[in-house]
């Protein structure tokens, strides 16, 4: 399942509590952040059997998405299917934006084209439960369904259109292994303030 050698393009960080409004966003820039849904908890599972010792704290992120337009619009992945909505959903809880300052307009629209694509497509369950059966045996038989998502894997893939490469396969991709790549770290002892629904005020979903 690995990839020998990773590349992360030029970035810079910030970090939004609860409460805040997110700034200079670019469409192509990413955030990490939080969920309760199922499948968001089986990854979190997962990614507590890869990530432990001093790398379990990036094991913190369980979603992640990615920015859309100027005006805060984000397409994510979640339990019911690829979707749009503002990030203004997100104000209550916390989030990291990762601003990528050197890519391109046309890396980055590229990136974007590639995960409206994805909203044509359906949530990646055989994949998270393919994660969760990897981590737990150690196996790297994998398995999924073509035209289907979880979130950090719409991410990855739609990041390598920036240049970036990955040590996993990108549709394979946890949260935590964005955090990673990215060196995000969350805040100790910061809260997580209130984690919005995946159903509240979307513009466009695959299903």
């Amino acid at each position: 399942m690995g990839k020998v050698g990773l590349v992360t393009p030029p970035f810079e960080s910030r970090r939004y509590g609860p409460g805040e409004a997110v700034e200079r966003i670019l469409p192509g820039y990413f955030l990490l952040t939080h969920q309760n849904a199922w499948a968001n908890r089986l990854i979190s599972f997962g990614e507590g059997l890869r990530y432990w010792g001093d790398r379990r704290k990036f094991a913190y992120w369980s979603h992640a998405a990615l920015f859309a337009s100027e005006n805060g619009e984000i397409i994510e992945a979640v339990d019911n299917g690829v979707q749009r909505r503002s990030v203004e959903i997100y104000r209550p809880t916390e989030y990291h934006v990762i601003h990528l300052t050197e890519a391109s307009k046309e890396e980055r629209d590229h990136a974007v084209a590639f995960a409206g694509h994805c909203l044509n497509d359906y949530y990646g369950f055989l994949t998270a439960i393919s994660l969760a059966v990897t981590l737990v045996t150690a196996s790297k038989f994998c398995f999924g369904v073509d035209g289907q998502m979880i979130c950090s894997g719409l991410v990855a893939r739609a990041l390598e259109r920036t240049g970036a490469i990955f040590p996993y396969d990108s549709w394979h991709m946890l949260p935590a292994d964005l955090a990673e790549s990215f060196n995000i770290v969350p805040i100790k002892g910061a809260s997580k303030g209130r984690i919005p629904g995946v159903n509240q005020e979307v513009i466009a979903r695959s299903n």
